[in-house]
C-alpha cells in the first residue's frame, strides 16, 4: 500500500513540476489543488482506517511535499526570486517539523510533576504514573521509561493500560520481553503498583504482569491501603461516562485507562488516566487535534481541577500509537507523570462533611 501511494505521487510530483515552470504564483495553485486532492483521494481508497489515512498523508506532506517545494525554490531562484525564497521557506520549515515529530519527540521522554493538596492524608504521598507504553519493540526507550520512573522513589506506581500493540502472533513474545525488563528494573513500589487494561490490550494482558507485585484489575473493584483506597477500573467503566463511584473517607484515587468516567459522578479526590496520548499532535492555540475520548479537549493531558475537590490528572502516555497510525508527536511529548499528595491539615472535604441531624 505505501509503496503504490508514493509510486503514484512521485508521479504527479513530476507532473507538478513541469505544470510550475515557470514558476508562477497561479501555477503552483493549480499544482498544489491538484497534488493535495489526488493525495487525499488515493489515500482514503488505500487506507483501512483514520490512521492509515494520516500516515499516508504524512508522506505526501513531509516527504513529496518538502521535495516539490525544495526543487522548485532552487529551481526558480533566479526568474521568480521571491516565490523561490517562499518555497524554500516552507520546504526548510516542513522538513524541520517533521524532523521533530518523528525522529526527536516520539522518544524526548520529559517527567511532569503534578502538585495536589488534600486534608486526607497525614503524611506526602509520590504517585508516578506510567500510561501508554505501548509498544511493538521492548528495548532501550522502555527501560529508560522504567528506570526513569523508579528514580523518582514512588511511593505507588499506577499503570493506566496500552502496553503492547503488536499482531496477535507476535504478542505473546513482547508480553515476556516487558515482563523481563520489569523484572529487571525492579519495578515496584512501597504501597504497591496497580495496573489496569487499555483498548488495546486484548485477553490475557495480565501476564505480563505475572511474578512481579502488581495488583492488575479486570473487573471495577476497591483495594485499600492504609488511609488510601484505589479503585481500578475495567477498561469499558472508564469509557462510561456515566460512571458513579461513591465517597469514602479515605484519600481515593481512582484509576482508568480512558479518561471519560471523569464526566460521570466519580466522588474521588484523584482521578488518573491516560489513552489520548495528549493528542499527539497538538498545535498552538488550538490544542489536540484528535483525543479518541468523550472529554473536552482541554482535559486531554495534565491537570484539571473538578467540583468539589477533586482532581483529574491525565497523562499523555510514554509511547505512542503504532499498527497502521504515523509514528510521530509534535508539541506534545511522551511523559512520566509524578503526582505529589501534599497534607493539609486544614482542609475539610464537603463530601464526608458530617450532615446536621
Amino acid at each position: 500500500m505505501d509503496l503504490a501511494y508514493n509510486a503514484v505521487l512521485l508521479a504527479i510530483d513530476i507532473w507538478f513540476l513541469r505544470v510550475a515552470n515557470p514558476l508562477g504564483a497561479r501555477r503552483l495553485a493549480i499544482g498544489a489543488s491538484v497534488f493535495g486532492l489526488v493525495a487525499s483521494i488515493l489515500a482514503l481508497a488505500l487506507a483501512r482506517d483514520l490512521f492509515g489515512v494520516m500516515r499516508l498523508l504524512c508522506y505526501a506532506i513531509f516527504v513529496h511535499g518538502v521535495a516539490i517545494s525544495a526543487v522548485l525554490g532552487i529551481r526558480g531562484w533566479k526568474s521568480s526570486p521571491v516565490i523561490a525564497s517562499s518555497m524554500l521557506f516552507v520546504s526548510a520549515a516542513v522538513a524541520l517539523v517533521g524532523v521533530d515529530a518523528f525522529l526527536i519527540e516520539p522518544r524526548d521522554l520529559e517527567v511532569s510533576h503534578v502538585p495536589v493538596v488534600s486534608g486526607r492524608l497525614e503524611k506526602p504521598l509520590r504517585i508516578v504514573v506510567l500510561a501508554d507504553v505501548q509498544t511493538d519493540g521492548v528495548g532501550a526507550y522502555e527501560k529508560k521509561a522504567f528506570v526513569t520512573a523508579l528514580q523518582q522513589k514512588p511511593d505507588i506506581v499506577l499503570f493506566a493500560g496500552d502496553y503492547v500493540q503488536v499482531a496477535q502472533t507476535h504478542l505473546d513474545r513482547h508480553r515476556l520481553a516487558l515482563r523481563a525488563l520489569m523484572k529487571e528494573v525492579g519495578m515496584a513500589a512501597p504501597l504497591g503498583v496497580y495496573a489496569v487494561q487499555g483498548n488495546v490490550d486484548p485477553p490475557g494482558w495480565e501476564t505480563i504482569f505475572e511474578g512481579l507485585p502488581v495488583v492488575t484489575f479486570g473487573d471495577t473493584r476497591d483495594i485499600d491501603i492504609g488511609e488510601l483506597r484505589v479503585t481500578g477500573l475495567s477498561e469499558e467503566d472508564s469509557f462510561d461516562s456515566s460512571l458513579r463511584v461513591p465517597a469514602t473517607e479515605r484519600f481515593h484515587i481512582v484509576l482508568g485507562h480512558a479518561p471519560d468516567f471523569a464526566l460521570g459522578d466519580v466522588q474521588a479526590d484523584l482521578l488518573v488516566a491516560g489513552h489520548t496520548h495528549g493528542g499527539q499532535v497538538r498545535l498552538p492555540w488550538v490544542g489536540p487535534l484528535i483525543t479518541f475520548s468523550s472529554v473536552p479537549r482541554s482535559w486531554a493531558a495534565g491537570t484539571t481541577v473538578l467540583s468539589q475537590g477533586r482532581t483529574l490528572v491525565v497523562s499523555r502516555g510514554v509511547g505512542l500509537e503504532r499498527d497502521e497510525a504515523p509514528r510521530l508527536r509534535f508539541l506534545c511529548h511522551p511523559e512520566i507523570l509524578v503526582i505529589d499528595v501534599q497534607p493539609d491539615a486544614t482542609h475539610v472535604d464537603e463530601r464526608t462533611r458530617p450532615t446536621a441531624r
